[in-house]
């Protein structure tokens, strides 16, 4: 806010020495050589009067007497009304004293008194910005503009009142022309800087913050600016030097801190981030903003109570952080607390309904609550906002698959080779040969490529011949090392490779596929699902086995898996958590147990509980050819979700699946107690959201005597294999 020229030139020796003290800052002496002017008043002229009376006031405010220079500046108006000064300098005052309505009066009679002078306008838009009315200070700068055109401090003022409209681009405008006027202003380059930034100009709003910077170079705003745009173009380093100056030149500028943290963050350097947060904290424990980004630092240190406690300040501070409120959506949901962390997600949608992320992960919980229209419905609201949001078609997918509804599942299956956080976009830049899209295949070499698990190779695997009598001239299949021997046997797969082998030959081939994107161009239904093609190890690596299981006592041969790979995302549910949780098994009379088990858990098979005897041989297997030539030789297998279940389920051998209770994979569809992929051999045993695996066991157990009783497993016959009794 400016104010007019103060002081009418002085008419009398004392006056003019007042006037002198009063500019020397020497108020209480100025106040003294007007008291005798002030008391008596008789024989001064009016005009004198009032400027005697300003002079006192502005030396009453000096000596902070505001309430004498209300007094003398009231007086001076009254003694001579078309005197502007007063007004003027009463209505700063006033608004300081935050009374805005009083103060817009004064400088409305400026305006009114001289409507010329443009630091009345000014003066008034700064009021009437303070009492919220945008409208009617942007009219008021304007008019001042209209005064004067090369007013600066107009046209910045202007800026600030059009950015908060939110009408960027006039913005712009007005700091350029208060720029063109006064170019030192780093005030001006800075604001400037936050409306190209907000326009995505983020080039140009860095050399705007440069600009400021050269003006002045320890702006702090001006620096965490600056910090701010390097953070979006990633160029971490020179954003983390420009918010520790910062906070260096201004140790409690709280939004510095917070910036360095988000930096920090970025940089994965996490407990730098973390102690960044929480300095900013420390300064303003009000800091929603900071909260909530510790929350982020928390979670991924999986530090997750203390991330809950994190969201849920950001929300006791600010109860509209819609993101805050998603963000505790998916710590609860990490906690498996799935009915709070839905009513999360729900909260966050009531403020805002078109939040993608939070309809997406509404859906995911109310798909683990078995609530699977309403989940159903919370990923096509998703999908409708945002036509391409790969997350939310491939979620829709998986449901759609798992409850049978395969011709769209299918289709929006393939949108996995859009999600940029998955292996099978990285497929897409690498192959270099064309991706099948179902056309036909008749006299084409077609390259079969591995991107999913060896579960998934197996259950998908019967679709190799299918894809040969589609015509395909050769068929090429790569994939990791354990499936080489078995795929090499089946029907339609005339070679395979390794990855880096076939990556070498990719360009030599017509087209390429991944084994799971078949049911889709074949138009694989619910009820057309292809039999397997069971798998058969040679019959030299299943003599190999042969002599090893023939040491088991007598009785029916049972294969044990009971631990995934624990770099599966839901190993924490799918895998027991021990080999001594399957003990109530030994119960059962007439059973031998062979541990199939490779990789973690393998220490629990070659050392097993005593009151747990079991033959391990998964530690002497070098690939699935080997655990199949076991597998073939054996009554029953009992597993947990790993690959073993389907190579089981694959070579027809009866095969007792248990399933976790959350996180259940897609391919065991629900409420089934059979697989549609693997009829008449496979059994699922599922885990309620409220039970404990010693239930799920429990029935495994009380299904053992059944099938122990009525000499056949899993629906099957036993075929009669020889036995020896161990010496």
């Amino acid at each position: 806010m400016t104010s007019a020229s103060t002081l009418a030139p002085a008419k009398t020796e004392s006056h003019q020495l007042a006037h002198s003290l009063c500019a020397a800052g020497k108020f209480a002496e100025a106040l003294a050589l007007l008291k005798p002017v002030l008391d008596s008043r008789e024989g001064v002229a009016e005009q004198l009067l009032a400027e005697t009376l300003n002079v006192a006031a502005v030396s009453a405010l000096g000596l902070n007497q505001f309430a004498d220079a209300e007094n003398y500046w009231r007086q001076a108006i009254a003694v001579k009304p078309d005197f502007v000064d007063p007004y003027n300098n009463l209505g700063i005052l006033l608004k300081g004293l935050n009374r805005l309505l009083e103060a817009e009066a004064m400088f409305r009679s400026v305006a009114a008194i001289r409507p010329d002078q443009a630091q009345a306008y000014n003066n008034l838009g700064a009021v009437l910005y303070s009492l919220k009315r945008l409208h009617d200070a942007e009219a008021a700068y304007r008019q001042a503009i209209a005064v004067r055109f090369e007013y600066a401090d107009a046209h910045y003022n202007l800026g600030i009142v059009l950015y908060d409209h939110r009408r960027l681009h006039e913005a712009e405008g007005a700091y350029r022309q208060s720029l063109a006027v006064r170019p030192d202003c780093a005030e001006a380059h800075n604001n400037l800087g936050n409306v190209l930034r907000e326009l995505d100009r983020l080039s140009e709003a860095e050399q705007a913050y440069r600009q400021a910077l050269t003006v002045r170079p320890q702006y702090v705003e001006a620096l965490n600016n600056l910090g701010s745009v390097l953070k979006i173009f990633k160029r971490f380093p020179e954003a983390e030097l420009a918010c520790r100056l910062a906070v260096t030149i201004r140790p409690n500028y709280t939004e510095a801190h917070n910036n360095l943290g988000s930096v920090l963050a970025d940089l994965e350097r996490l407990p730098e981030a973390e102690a960044s947060y929480r300095q900013a904290l420390a300064i303003r424990p009000d800091y929603a903003e900071a909260y909530y980004n510790l929350g982020i630092v928390l979670h991924k240190l999986e530090r997750v109570a203390e991330a809950e406690i994190a969201y849920r300040e950001a929300l006791r501070i600010n109860p509209a952080g819609v993101e805050a409120h998603n963000n505790l959506g998916s710590v609860l949901q990490a906690q498996e607390r799935w009915q709070e962390a839905a009513a999360s997600y729900q909260q966050a949608l009531a403020l805002r309904p078109d939040v993608i992320e939070a309809l997406y992960n509404l859906g995911n919980v109310l798909k683990e609550l078995n609530r699977l229209p309403e989940a159903e419905a919370a990923y096509r609201k998703a999908i409708a906002i945002r036509a391409d949001y790969a997350d939310a078609k491939f979620a829709l997918a998986t449901l759609l698959i798992s409850t049978g509804e395969f011709e769209e599942g299918w289709q929006l299956y393939d949108f996995r080779y859009t999600k940029s956080d998955f292996i099978h976009h990285k497929t897409l830049a690498m192959l270099p040969c064309p991706q099948w899209r179902g056309d036909a295949l008749a006299g084409k070499s077609l390259l079969v490529w591995q991107e999913d698990g060896l579960g998934d190779m197996l259950q998908f695997g019967r679709y190799l011949p299918l894809l040969k009598a589609q015509g395909a001239a050769h068929i090429t299949v790569v994939c990791l090392a354990p499936l080489h021997r078995l795929l090499a046997a089946v029907d339609g797969v005339d070679a395979v490779l390794d990855h880096r082998g076939g990556l070498e030959r990719a360009s030599s081939f017509d087209c390429w596929t991944s084994l799971l994107s078949a049911p889709l161009h074949l138009r694989t239904t619910l009820d057309t699902i292809p039999p397997v093609n069971p798998l058969r190890p040679a019959e030299s690596v299943v003599e190999h086995w042969r002599s090893r299981l023939a040491t088991l006592p007598a009785g029916r041969r049972i294969g044990l898996v009971w631990k995934g790979n624990p770099r599966h995302h839901n190993d924490a549910n799918r895998s027991l958590p021990s080999l001594a949780a399957l003990a109530p098994l030994w119960s059962v009379p007439d059973m031998q147990f062979v541990s199939l088990q490779k990789g973690q858990g393998e220490e629990e098979g070659q050392s097993p509980p005593a009151a747990q005897p079991l033959m391990h041989l998964g530690s002497e297997t070098t690939d699935l050819s080997d655990t199949a030539a076991i597998i073939a030789q054996l009554d029953l297998v009992i597993c947990v979700d790993t690959s073993v279940a389907h190579l089981a389920a694959s070579m027809g051998k009866p095969c007792w699946v248990m399933l976790p209770g959350q996180g259940l994979d897609w391919r065991w569809m629900h409420a089934r107690t059979d697989s549609p992929w693997y009829p008449q051999t496979v059994r699922l045993f599922r885990r309620a959201a409220d039970e404990s695996w010693s239930a799920v066991i429990e029935r495994v157990r009380e299904a053992c005597v059944a099938e122990v009783a009525t000499a056949c497993f899993g629906g099957l016959m036993i075929s009669s294999v020889s036995k020896t009794s161990a010496a």
